[in-house]
């Protein structure tokens, strides 16, 4: 078996040398190089497979040869194309790499076969129309995977080729991240219907750094939209599908301009830089913001009763309504303590009474807020059975074992003469207590509690601080924390440098069931100033606005956050370390980032990062000036922070230069 590869780097490799037969000069007497060539022929066909330690890489990417229909060609009626290589070549992931424009409905068929690739669009061709099939950087050779590079051919079904181009960027709306993937498209038809009327006129795709670019455009007017398309359907028709959109009317244009190309002798040195001419389209630096709406359809997707002592409605979206329950086969009058999260999506109720609690099955009537078939919020009712996930039986089998191993430990102390119990002691009350040993000046105590209290005693918490050696009593605030269920906050006069002791008694909380709580102690010291940096934010052209700022971690986490309408920002107590910052406009004055939607003509709350890390030190302020303008938004967002990271791009291995410097040889070049 021949190994084909080695054997034509050899052939190169010869050829390169100048080893080159003259047949003119010396018709009867082969050339001493070839003789050499093909006795290297005759051993590689009887040798072992595999690749021998010689020879060059083909290093050179596929050229087209020809086409059919002629590439830009006019006047084409054909819906087949076929584009030859001068060698093997295949096409990486064309359902995702390859984009066809005008988009085609029924997905035509794109394969590589040997040194071809077919295309079989499938749609009507339409009249006096550019068609393009951008194959991105989808196409390489089939040996070392040399790329062809950007490849889009085109041809028209009129008498002319559109040849204007636009490009920019899509971005989350939340958090600026590029999305790779989502469509991109024009509308000759500038009403807003006809994003979700109409298919999209011409289309692309973007890249890993959320970059599009739309080809042969006819001159005129246009407005651009993004939409992870669904259906397929290149029409926004589904609320969950992601899209983005612009008001602006896109015109596209085009001027001369000149541009630098560098040409590396290796990866350190520079050969030379040219100025070439190129045509510049515009425009090239558009950005879409793309969202999801908030998904309105209020359905009830499960219920259920994973402890006895509780059961749980999660539905789609919440309402203001919570749901009503009457009891079908026990009393429900004042039966629950009842939760709902922030969104009010999930409702969980609370048995007070342990009978309920013991009983297996509830039977119940449930009214709730759902949407019909017309998408209007209407009262429905259901009828659920409610089992309790381990049986009554069960539970008392548990509890007489948990009992019986008890026994067993406090019989086996009595035989050895060990302290022992006769009675065995109540189940507790075990809160979680959230305590730092050293917390920042700004950072409260929370305490989760895991079933729902039915009295916290103030007098039986203490808080003590130290000043001089001696401990004093520390006022404090106790109180639910907002926004978290059988959470509470302790909140005092946390002074930096001071040590605290908080003392909590026995029978300070006590839960619906009748438990109560064990007592507790825990000292702590907070940090002193001198452990902090401050930074503060003076931010450009937000005077009246009101504004979110957030302090980020290295993962995009949030770390501290304020709300300014004054357009300065301040952050205290910053420990050191590494941070980045973002902000978005709060229009509703709720703390939170909102979402768009495109029947209200909303846009998603504007969102901005500051373009650089920031490095915090102890005793450091930071007073830095943030234009959330004065830098595109696809600039905005480090690169450190950044989740979708740009692919490699890809290019020609270069390995032929490797492999000479390893060999101590010149490098001969390319084919």
């Amino acid at each position: 078996m021949l190994n084909y590869n080695p054997i034509k780097r050899m052939l190169r490799y010869l050829a390169d040398l100048g080893h080159r037969p003259n047949f003119a000069d010396r018709p009867n007497r082969p050339h001493a190089a070839w003789v050499l060539a093909a006795a290297l022929l005759a051993v590689a066909s009887c040798a072992k497979m595999g690749q021998p330690d010689g020879g060059w890489y083909d290093e050179t990417p596929p050229v087209i040869v020809r086409t059919t229909p002629k590439d830009k060609g006019v006047n084409v009626k054909q819906k087949k194309i076929t584009i030859y290589f001068d060698e093997f070549i295949q096409v990486d992931n064309p359902t995702e790499k390859v984009v066809i424009s005008p988009p085609q409905i029924e997905q035509a068929e794109i394969q590589a076969a040997g040194k071809k690739i077919e295309v079989e669009l499938k749609d009507t061709l339409r009249e006096n129309t550019t068609y393009t099939v951008d194959f991105s950087d989808a196409i390489s050779d089939n040996n070392e995977g040399n790329p062809l590079g950007n490849y889009t051919y085109t041809f028209s079904t009129g008498d002319h080729i559109d040849t204007l181009e636009v490009a920019g960027y899509v971005l989350n709306a939340r958090d600026l991240e590029p999305i790779k993937g989502i469509l991109v498209g024009l509308y000759d038809d500038l009403s807003d219907s006809a994003f979700t009327k109409k298919p999209m006129l011409r289309v692309s795709r973007t890249d890993s750094r959320g970059r599009f670019v739309i080809k042969g455009i006819a001159p005129g007017s246009y407005r651009i939209y993004a939409l992870q398309d669904a259906d397929n359907n290149y029409v926004f028709n589904q609320k969950s599908e992601q899209i983005a959109f612009s008001h602006d009317v896109i015109v596209p244009s085009w001027k001369p301009d000149v541009r630098q190309d560098t040409t590396w002798l290796d990866s350190l040195r520079i050969d030379s830089i040219k100025r070439v001419p190129y045509t510049h389209f515009l425009p090239d630096d558009i950005a879409l913001r793309a969202f999801t709406e908030t998904q309105t359809d209020r359905v009830l997707i499960k219920s259920e009763r994973a402890e006895p002592d509780r059961f749980t409605f999660f539905f789609s979206y919440g309402d203001s309504l919570l749901p009503e329950v009457r009891g079908l086969n026990f009393d429900s009058t004042d039966a629950f303590v009842t939760e709902a999260t922030e969104m009010r999506d999930t409702v969980t109720y609370w048995l007070r009474d342990t009978m309920l609690v013991n009983q297996d099955t509830l039977r119940m009537e449930v009214k709730y807020m759902a949407t019909d078939t017309l998408g209007v919020l209407r009262q429905r009712t259901d009828t659920l059975d409610m089992l309790a996930k381990t049986p009554y039986e069960k539970r008392l089998e548990q509890k007489a074992k948990e009992y019986e191993d008890w026994k067993k430990k406090q019989d086996r102390a009595k035989r050895r003469g060990k302290p022992y119990d006769s009675i065995m002691p109540p189940v507790l009350l075990e809160p979680e207590y959230l305590v730092n040993s050293e917390p920042d000046p700004d950072q409260n105590i929370a305490i989760r509690m895991p079933v729902p209290l039915l009295k916290a005693d103030t007098a039986r918490i203490h808080l003590y601080s130290k000043h001089d050696s001696l401990w004093y009593r520390s006022p404090y605030v106790f109180r639910p924390k907002e926004g978290e269920s059988r959470t509470y906050e302790l909140l005092g006069e946390w002074r930096p440098g001071i040590e605290y002791s908080l003392e909590i008694d026995t029978m300070a909380f006590t839960d619906i069931y009748g438990k109560v709580s064990a007592p507790y102690k825990q000292g702590f010291k907070v940090k002193t100033e001198d452990s902090y940096a401050t930074v503060l934010f003076s931010l450009t052209g937000m005077a009246d606005t009101t504004v979110v700022v957030q302090l980020l971690d290295s993962s995009d986490g949030v770390v501290k956050e304020t709300t300014t309408r004054n357009g300065t920002a301040e952050f205290f107590y910053v420990a050191p370390g590494t941070y980045y910052a973002r902000m978005f406009v709060d229009s509703d004055n709720d703390g939170e980032w909102d979402t768009g939607e495109y029947a209200a003509d909303r846009q998603p709350e504007a969102t901005y990062y500051y373009p650089e890390k920031l490095e915090c030190k102890e005793k450091w302020d930071m007073t830095l000036t943030w234009d959330p303008e004065g830098r595109s938004l696809f600039k905005q967002k480090p690169m450190e922070i950044t989740k979708q990271k740009p692919e490699q791009e890809k290019t020609i291995k270069r390995r032929n230069q490797e492999r000479a410097e390893k060999l101590g040889i010149p490098f001969p070049g390319q084919k």
